[in-house]
């Protein structure tokens, strides 16, 4: 190929140098100096410079034909090498091919064989059931129309009880037990009908029972609602007297009643006042807390993210993470039982603080009744009096009425002071259960932290086994091929 192509070149060079040059033209033309440059020579200059050019293209392309036949080449031994394989690898799997044929018709006759005995021991086995199967139906056929007469007499069910069992006969064993159940019935049917007819009498005498007592129910109401209405009469006339009393000694009492009340005010200001100081404590407290949080969610933000840069590290410790995970998870579930006991524990104190709650509003409100019932009494004594005596003892039950008055402020007085001293004790027992329900929340919250974190790093162990199984599997399947290929 290298000869062909310096004997093309050198060819060309001869072409090249047999053309006559411009320069002896020009020359011999200049020393005659009576030819002149005409349009001929010009057209033959030209001429020439294009043949060379088109012989320089010649030699190019040559070159270019010659590089793809080598290419050409090339690429046909390279075919050639791989139908050559592609044959090999024919022959190998024809071969594999026919040995595999051979072991499967092998196997398919002694399967055949297999189903032609079970066929046969299954056939004979038909024909035993279905002789056994017309025997019982004959039997059946038999006992079926022995059964058709089963009642008795007791003279009959007596003979036949005191004769054995093993000389009875069929239709004679099911009649005795027929005639039982039957006696058994009608027995239970005559005693649900005198039950019947006793309950019967008992309904008309409870439905007399109910019209007494709805017309003693309706006297009862009619009598009721003339009692509310002469109570509603005497609370009237209390109130008139009550008014007569204090039109009578306003200005005496007027400034005592004002000055307690704006007592009384200040005293429930200064209250308010320090509720609304601990509240506004709380308050603080909670945005104190809010903000530890926040921090707390930006730090584990933080580890989840070198947590994930930290994936291939635990790529290479998924032996001793596996026996972590073990741990961890049984420290899971003891968590799970400490968390289980905190949430009944803070279900009992909050039991007890409601039931603590209910029998301090129970004796309040027992308390008030007691009170307003002894109210009740005065003032019904007081209302008495005053129909008895005349006008006369006027100033007389005036003071008495004066004197049930301040007890009556004494009493109300008690009762607001034990009110408070209840409200106290229920705000010392929300502040403790809040204070409580606070601590169960964070340590909740904290140990949710860590089964998310716990779960986690197991879904992430999970997942590293499953890569690791399926990358196992792959390379178990890749040596079974190299396997077979070695056995061909």
């Amino acid at each position: 190929r290298k000869v062909n192509i310096s004997s093309s070149l050198e060819s060309e060079d001869i072409s090249l140098e047999t053309t006559i040059p411009t320069d002896d033209v020009s020359s011999s033309e200049e020393r005659e100096g009576t030819v002149k440059i005409t349009k001929q020579l010009i057209e033959r200059k030209e001429l020439l410079h294009n043949l060379q050019l088109l012989k320089i293209e010649l030699s190019q392309k040559n070159l270019m034909i010659d590089n793809l036949k080598v290419e050409y080449l090339t690429k046909i031994e390279e075919l050639e090498e791989k139908l050559n394989d592609a044959i090999h690898q024919k022959q190998l799997l024809s071969l594999r091919l026919d040995s595999q044929l051979a072991l499967q018709q092998e196997d398919a006759r002694k399967h055949q064989a297999l189903m032609k005995q079970e066929m046969e021991t299954i056939l004979l086995r038909q024909k035993q059931l279905e002789e056994t199967n017309h025997q019982l139906r004959e039997r059946a056929g038999d006992i079926r129309r022995s059964l058709r007469d089963l009642e008795l007499t007791d003279d009959c069910y007596e003979k036949l009880k005191s004769l054995p069992e093993d000389q009875l006969s069929i239709p004679e064993y099911v009649s005795i037990r027929f005639y039982e159940v039957v006696c058994s019935l009608r027995k239970e049917i005559s005693d649900l009908q005198m039950k019947k007819g006793s309950l019967t009498e008992e309904l008309s005498g409870y439905k007399s029972q109910l019209k007494c007592l709805t017309e003693s129910y309706e006297d009862e109401r009619r009598n009721r609602s003339e009692l509310e209405v002469r109570c509603q009469r005497l609370t009237l006339e209390l109130a008139d007297t009550k008014q007569m009393i204090q039109r009578g000694d306003y200005r005496q009492e007027n400034y005592d009643k004002v000055k307690c009340e704006r007592d009384v005010f200040e005293h429930e200001l200064s209250e308010l006042r320090r509720k609304y100081e601990i509240l506004e404590v709380s308050h603080k407290a909670q945005v104190k807390e809010r903000n530890d949080l926040s921090k707390e969610l930006a730090t584990i933000q933080q580890s989840l993210n070198l947590l994930q840069k930290d994936k291939d590290y635990l790529n290479r410790q998924n032996m001793e993470l596996s026996v972590r995970c073990a741990h961890e998870e049984d420290r899971l579930e003891r968590l799970q039982i400490q968390l289980e006991d905190a949430k009944k524990a803070r279900e009992e104190m909050y039991e007890k603080y409601v039931a603590s709650r209910d029998h301090y509003k129970i004796e309040y409100e027992k308390r008030l009744h007691e009170e307003l019932e002894q109210i009740n009494l005065k003032t019904n004594q007081e209302i008495e009096r005053l129909r008895s005596t005349s006008k006369e003892m006027y100033e007389r039950e005036n003071r008495n009425l004066r004197e049930a008055r301040d007890n009556a402020v004494a009493e109300k007085e008690r009762a607001i002071i034990a009110e408070k001293d209840a409200l106290r004790k229920y705000d010392q027992l929300l502040e403790q259960y809040r204070q409580m329900q606070l601590g169960t929340e964070t340590k909740v919250a904290e140990l949710l932290h860590q089964s998310k974190l716990k779960s986690f790093e197991s879904e992430h162990v999970q997942l590293m086994q499953q890569e690791t199984a399926k990358n196992l599997s792959q390379c178990q399947m890749e040596c079974e091929k190299y396997q077979r290929k070695l056995e061909v």
